[in-house]
C-alpha cells in the first residue's frame, strides 16, 4: 500500500513508527471504548424554547446507528458521501457519525455557499444523501438536484417541509426509516472498516482555482482527537467533563475535529451557540454555559477585542482608568515571566481579582481553563490585549490535510508568538532554509491526510519522495523546537528588484501603530516599491454582519484625537480628511523608520470605502484573507499606485 491515494475506496499505508506505535483504530471503535466509559455523561445540548435539552452519550450513539440504518436504507453506497449543509447542532452530528457507520463518507458543505459550489462538492464526493438545516439551504438543493443524478434523498433538520417532495424528509421521518434494517446487517458494515479508508472529506476552501477534497481516514480522525486534544491539555472526562461550546463551521476541520470527534473521544459535553453566533450571540451562549475550553479564530477574538474595547471606551472616567491599570499589570507579568517584587505581585493579583476577573465572566471564561487559536495567524495587538485580560491564546497550526493541529501550545509548551511544537508522534522539517532559517514546513505524521480525491496530481504534488507533506508555508524553528509561521510561500512578496519581502509583519505593525485600521495589506510582488490598501474599523450589521458606514467607538476616538470630527467612513473617503490622512501617514512613517531595510518600507497607500466581508469576497468562510481575491477586486486602486 502506498503512502497516499486519491480514491474514495482506496487504502494507505498508515505511518506508524516507534514515536506513535499506537494500535490504529475506527471512528466506531472510538466510540464504542467512549460508550463504555462516559454512556450515562450528557454529550450534546441545544437550546429549544429557550431551554438547554441534553442528550448522553448512550442516546447519542443509539441515534447514530439509527441514521446509519436510515441512511443504508435510502441507499447510501459504500464510500459514497453523506453530504451535510447546515449550521452546528446534535443533527449535524448523528448524522456525520452515522454516516460513517453505514460505510459512507462525511462531507461538510459550508452554508456559505452559491447553489453552484453546492453542486461542485456533491458531484465531486458522489453525494448520495444531503442533509440540510433549513428552507434557505433546501432551496440551493432544489435549483441543482436534477443535475446530480446520485442524489437519492434529501433530509431537512429545522424547519418544516413547506411542500411534500418524493425523497424529501423531516430528520423525524428519516430517523424511522431504517427501523426494518437489522443490527446484524449495520454491523457487518462497520466491522468490515479498516483504519486506513477514508471516512471524512475536508473541501478546502479553495482560494486558488478548484476546492479540493482532503480525504481523512479513520486512523486520521480517531489518532488526532486523542493525540493532539492532550498535547493541548484536554481532559478526558473521567479526570474532569470539559465542555465546550460549538459554533465555527463543522466544514472545517478545526471544528469538526474539536467539536465533534474529540468530543467523543473523551467525553466532553458540547453545547451548541446558535446560528448567528459569529453576528454577536456567541458573547450570550459563553455567559451561559462557562465553558471549560474555548477554539476561535483570530478574528473571533479580534472581535470579542474590539466588542471590549468599545464597552470600555463608553464608560466613565474611573472605570476606564481601573481597566488600564489592571490591564498593564496582568500584561507586563504575562510578559516578563521572571520574579517580581512581592508587593507587585500583590498589586496584580488584586487587580485581577477586582477587575479582570469580572471581565472573564462577563466574557464567559470564569471556567474556561484553555483559550486555542487557529487557522489563521494571531496579530501582536490581540496577543498582548488578552494577556492583560490574563488569559494566553494557545495557537495551533496545521492544516485540513493534517486533520487539523500538527503543532500545539498549551499549558505547559508555550512561547510567544509560536504555534508550540509538534504533537508528540508527529514530526516538522524546514526544507530550502534561507539564511535567517526561514524555510517550507513540511510534515510527517498520523495526522497526514491520504490524498485528495479525484485529483492525483494535485496529491502527488503535495508529497516529496520521501512522502512528506509540503505545506506551502514559511516558517522557522527555535533551538528548542518550537515553531514560528512567518507566512505563505505564494504570499511572500517578491519585488521587481528580486527583494524578499513577508507582508504579514509589516501589516500587523501598521494595524498596531493605527488603532483606526482594520486591514492592512503590503503589495509589491514584481513591482519597484511596496503599496499599502486600508480598511477602516466599522460597526458591523447585527443581521448581515456585513460592515456598515459608521466607525466603531474605537476608531471614532482615534479621530477626535486627530482633531477630526468624522464619524462615518465614507466622510472620511470622501473629503481625504486631512487630520485622519495626516495621522495614517504618520504611523506608517513610524512603521517605515523601524523597517528591516528601504525595500519593506511603504511608499504609498490607500483607504478603501469599505471593510472587508465574507459577502465582499475578501474574507473566506473562516474569515481567512483572500489576498488574492483581493488584489483582482481593487486591481484599479493597486494600479494607479504604480503610473508614472
Amino acid at each position: 500500500e502506498s503512502l497516499w491515494t486519491s480514491f474514495a475506496d482506496g487504502r494507505v499505508r498508515l505511518r506508524i513508527d516507534n514515536s506513535c506505535p499506537q494500535t490504529p483504530i475506527t471512528v466506531h471503535q472510538m466510540f464504542k471504548e467512549s460508550l463504555e466509559k462516559y454512556g450515562s455523561l450528557n454529550a450534546l445540548a441545544s437550546k429549544k424554547n429557550g431551554k438547554w435539552e441534553k442528550i448522553t452519550f448512550s442516546e447519542y450513539y443509539c441515534l447514530s446507528r439509527k441514521a446509519a440504518k436510515s441512511f443504508l436504507k435510502l441507499g447510501l453506497e459504500r464510500f459514497h458521501s453523506v453530504a451535510i449543509l447546515g449550521f452546528n447542532s446534535p443533527e449535524w452530528f448523528i448524522s456525520a457519525v452515522g454516516a460513517v457507520f453505514a460505510g459512507g463518507i462525511v462531507t461538510g458543505i459550508y452554508t456559505t455557499n452559491s447553489p453552484e459550489a453546492c453542486h461542485y462538492i456533491a458531484h465531486d464526493s458522489k453525494t448520495n444523501i444531503m442533509v440540510v438545516e433549513n428552507q434557505k439551504q433546501l432551496d440551493k438543493i432544489m435549483q441543482i438536484w436534477n443535475r446530480l443524478p446520485r442524489l437519492k434523498a434529501v433530509v431537512l433538520y429545522k424547519d418544516s417541509i413547506p411542500e411534500r417532495h418524493p425523497n424529501l424528509y423531516t430528520m423525524e421521518e428519516f430517523l424511522e426509516l431504517g427501523d426494518d434494517i437489522p443490527d446484524t446487517t449495520l454491523d457487518g458494515i462497520i466491522n468490515s472498516q479498516k483504519p486506513n479508508q477514508c471516512c471524512v472529506l475536508i473541501y478546502t476552501s479553495g482560494t486558488t482555482g478548484k476546492p479540493k477534497g482532503a480525504m481523512l481516514s479513520h486512523d486520521n480522525i480517531t489518532w488526532t482527537s486523542a493525540h493532539c486534544s492532550r498535547a493541548g491539555d484536554m481532559q478526558p472526562a473521567e479526570v474532569q467533563q470539559e465542555s465546550i461550546v460549538s459554533y465555527l463551521p463543522l466544514s472545517h476541520i478545526a471544528a469538526q475535529i474539536y467539536d465533534l470527534w474529540t468530543g467523543i473521544k473523551w467525553g466532553e459535553q458540547v453545547y451548541f451557540a446558535e446560528p448567528d453566533a459569529l453576528k454577536g450571540s456567541l458573547i450570550n451562549t459563553l455567559k451561559e454555559v462557562q465553558p471549560t475550553s474555548h477554539m476561535g479564530v483570530p478574528r473571533v477574538w479580534e472581535k470579542i477585542m474590539e466588542k471590549l474595547k468599545d464597552a470600555s471606551a463608553q464608560s466613565g472616567f474611573m472605570k476606564k482608568k481601573m481597566l488600564s491599570w489592571a490591564m498593564s499589570l496582568s500584561l507586563e507579568r504575562n510578559l516578563n515571566c521572571s520574579s517580581s517584587s512581592d508587593l507587585k505581585q500583590f498589586w496584580t493579583r488584586l487587580a485581577d481579582y477586582l477587575v479582570l476577573a469580572k471581565i472573564r465572566n462577563a466574557l464567559g471564561f470564569s471556567s474556561c481553563q484553555k483559550h486555542f487559536s487557529g487557522a489563521a495567524p494571531l496579530n501582536t495587538e490581540t496577543l498582548y490585549f488578552f494577556l492583560g485580560l490574563n488569559i494566553t491564546l494557545y495557537e495551533a497550526y496545521g492544516m485540513s490535510e493534517t486533520t487539523g493541529p500538527h503543532c500545539l501550545s498549551g499549558p505547559y509548551i508555550y512561547r510567544q508568538h509560536s504555534c508550540g511544537k509538534p504533537v508528540l508522534g508527529c514530526r516538522v522539517k524546514l526544507v530550502d532554509e534561507d539564511t535567517e532559517g526561514n524555510g517550507e514546513i513540511c510534515f510527517w505524521g498520523r495526522t497526514v491526510f491520504m490524498g485528495y480525491l479525484n485529483m492525483e496530481d494535485k496529491t502527488k504534488e503535495a508529497f516529496d519522495e520521501d512522502g512528506w507533506l509540503h505545506s506551502g508555508d514559511l516558517g522557522k524553528l527555535d533551538k528548542d523546537g518550537f515553531l514560528y509561521v512567518t507566512g505563505r510561500i505564494k504570499d511572500l512578496i517578491i519585488t521587481a528588484g528580486g527583494e524578499n519581502v513577508p507582508p504579514i509583519p509589516i501589516e500587523d505593525a501598521v494595524k498596531k501603530e493605527l488603532p483606526i485600521v482594520s486591514n492592512a495589506i503590503v503589495i509589491g510582488d514584481k513591482r519597484k516599491f511596496l503599496s499599502m490598501l486600508l480598511t477602516l474599523k466599522s460597526v458591523l450589521d447585527p443581521d448581515t454582519s456585513d460592515p456598515t458606514d459608521i466607525l466603531t467607538e474605537q476608531a471614532r476616538d482615534f479621530c477626535q484625537k486627530t482633531g477630526s470630527k468624522a464619524t462615518k467612513v465614507s466622510e472620511i473617503v470622501a473629503t481625504r480628511d486631512h487630520a485622519i490622512y495626516q495621522a495614517i501617514q504618520e504611523g506608517i512613517n513610524k512603521v517605515n523608520m523601524k523597517a528591516a531595510n528601504r525595500v519593506h518600507c511603504i511608499k504609498k497607500w490607500i483607504v478603501l470605502p469599505r471593510d472587508f466581508s465574507i459577502s465582499g469576497g475578501e474574507l473566506g468562510p473562516t474569515m481567512k484573507l483572500k489576498r488574492h481575491t483581493v488584489l483582482e477586486k481593487y486591481r484599479n486602486e493597486v494600479d494607479s499606485f504604480y503610473e508614472e
